[in-house]
């Protein structure tokens, strides 16, 4: 009966239009009420331990906050121009450099969405003024977009790791071949329908021009080896890494590239003033400039919106552990594990099932709340098949970045058709034909354990 009320109060509360995080913590409460022995003060007691015990969270708004300064700071522009610059001479090659560059700044910025809103809308229209057709430049834009969530730091991994208590770094360490070999596949794929349909080419700049705008996109790209160098190489938690990520993101948008807050289009270098004398100046306001910065419109701007994502995420974090609670006190998860592996299933069998749920979950849920509620049920399962928890984390990720593209709670394609100004049925054919990539892709991550597991067992 707690089974039964649990899973039709959330169906309900679903069908009526709430909020996820609401029809969590409703289902959650209701069920306590009528079948346990908890109180409500034991209610108010999880949904704290839900956020403050898990130090692995406090990553997430760090790395929220950093996406928040390098999306409002320029640092994609940068990164979009360093990308053309390197494969834009090559058949189709913008397309290509808008992969590479959305490979790049999920690297910095750990959100799908994001990736997509700060990549799209500078290339789909850039895409479609050097000839490409604009349902092909959304197409490519929303599949690659999903990159941001598989491409370490990953917010959606740290999820994981939080509702399974796996380790946060070998998940990051488990993400970066697949999202290299994912990135891969979407760039070959768009060779081969280049030259099919002679798509257009960029001249090549020459090697002056790229050193140029390498030169110029290397602060954002020093985040990448701030935050992996440390925790690969076992300086920093991914929680300290993310701590770091956003100072220094806040100190590129602010002080490095000046795009936005108090310095704002100020010339780093005054007129007939030496490179040195420029920086001693520099460190010498540096503390003023800090203090007059976070009184800056626009930078207050920019950390009210990460306060905002912040919260919403974590409110709905805080409410699916309480439902999880409710699943591990009734033993729910115990129960399902011991009536599959009574099926026989065998390992390969299960990852069927589990891909077949997740890929239906993922029409109508947030990816966070998916992992949430379905991780404390799957993962013992698995643990009984024998299936490495780690595995088991990129699957579901790779599960969640399809998610994004089906509707009708597909994050990115509400993204792709805000930037695209184009209907939601239009964004879902333009990213149709791209989708099966991410099938076949998913396919291949499922039986071929070892395309997760090598690094993090090369790393220890």
């Amino acid at each position: 009966m707690a089974t039964a009320t649990l899973f039709t109060a959330l169906l309900l509360c679903m069908l009526i239009g709430m909020p996820i995080a609401i029809a969590l913590g409703f289902s959650s409460i209701a069920t306590i009420l009528l079948f346990s022995n908890d109180s409500l003060a034991s209610v108010a007691l999880k949904l704290f331990e839900a956020t403050s015990e898990h130090y692995t969270l406090l990553a997430i708004p760090f790395f929220i906050l950093s996406s928040a300064f390098l999306s409002t700071g320029g640092v994609a522009r940068r990164i979009i121009d360093f990308a053309i610059d390197s494969v834009g001479h090559i058949r189709g090659g913008l397309a290509i450099a808008s992969v590479m560059a959305c490979m790049i700044f999920a690297a910095v910025s750990g959100s799908s969405p994001a990736t997509v809103a700060a990549i799209g809308s500078i290339v789909i229209a850039g895409m479609v003024r050097a000839g490409y057709p604009k349902a092909f430049a959304a197409g490519v834009i929303a599949n690659a977009g999903t990159l941001g969530i598989l491409i370490p730091p990953s917010i959606v991994m740290l999820v994981y790791s939080a509702a399974t208590e796996v380790s946060a770094s070998k998940m990051f360490m488990a993400g970066l071949i697949p999202g290299l070999m994912m990135g891969s596949m979407l760039m070959i794929a768009i060779y081969i329908v280049a030259r099919i349909k002679k798509l257009p080419a960029q001249p090549f700049p020459g090697i002056k021009k790229w050193c140029i705008s390498g030169s110029k996109a290397l602060a954002g790209l020093m985040l990448i080896i701030l935050v992996l160098g440390c925790i690969y190489g076992g300086v920093a938690s991914p929680t300290e890494a993310a701590a770091a990520s956003a100072v220094y993101a806040f100190l590129v948008a602010v002080f490095g590239y000046r795009d936005l807050g108090p310095l704002k289009n100020e010339p780093w270098k005054k007129q007939d003033e030496s490179i040195a004398a420029a920086s001693v100046r520099a460190v010498w306001q540096l503390p003023y400039s800090v203090t007059t910065s976070f009184a800056n419109e626009e930078v207050r701007k920019v950390i009210l919106d990460a306060c905002k994502v912040s919260l919403m995420l974590l409110f709905i974090i805080a409410n699916a552990m309480l439902f999880a609670h409710v699943l591990t006190t009734e033993r729910i998860p115990h129960a399902i594990a011991e009536t599959i592996v009574n099926w026989g299933l065998p390992a390969w069998g299960f990852l069927i099932v589990v891909n077949l749920l997740l890929l239906m979950a993922g029409n109508f849920m947030e990816p966070s709340a998916i992992l949430l509620i379905m991780a404390p049920i799957l993962f013992p399962i698995a643990v009984q098949l024998g299936i490495d928890p780690i595995h088991l984390g990129i699957i579901m990720v790779v599960n969640m970045e399809i998610g994004m593209l089906t509707p009708p709670v597909g994050l990115n394609l509400f993204v792709t058709a805000g930037i695209t100004n184009m209907g939601i049925g239009w964004v879902i054919k333009a990213a149709l034909p791209w989708l099966s990539l991410l099938l076949i892709f998913l396919i291949l991550i499922t039986y071929i354990p070892a395309i997760s597991l090598w690094l993090p067992n090369k790393l220890g």
